[in-house]
């Protein structure tokens, strides 16, 4: 694999791992995470960075294949110029549904 493509994929493996960090020792609740400016930012920031890792990924090779890539890529672009329009269902959502499922794969493309 193409160590920038290996790079890119270990900062979405990063910033994945970063964002469970901000529930470890306390349930995932949504009420919470709605209180919580600074989680809420910081998750937002974390998948700005998987956004742009995976919109770098598919630029160099679309051959890869990760689930919802161009719609990680467009979360990341709605977060950046479209911050108005971003609900705190939309990345909870993300949050549970979705990271796990990249992580996932995410793993698996680096232990090929």
């Amino acid at each position: 694999m193409d160590i920038e493509i290996k790079t890119w994929l270990f900062d979405i493996l990063n910033s994945v791992n970063e964002i469970e960090s901000y529930f470890i020792g306390k349930p995932k609740l949504f009420s919470e995470y709605q209180n919580d400016l600074k989680t809420k930012r910081a998750i937002e920031r974390n998948i700005e960075i998987i956004g742009e890792a995976m919109n770098r990924i598919l630029l160099k090779n679309q051959a890869i294949e990760l689930t919802n890539s161009r719609k990680i890529v467009d979360t990341r672009n709605r977060i950046i110029h479209g911050y108005d329009s971003i609900s705190d269902d939309m990345i909870w959502s993300i949050v549970i549904n979705h990271l796990p499922i990249l992580k996932k794969e995410v793993e698996i493309l680096l232990n090929e």
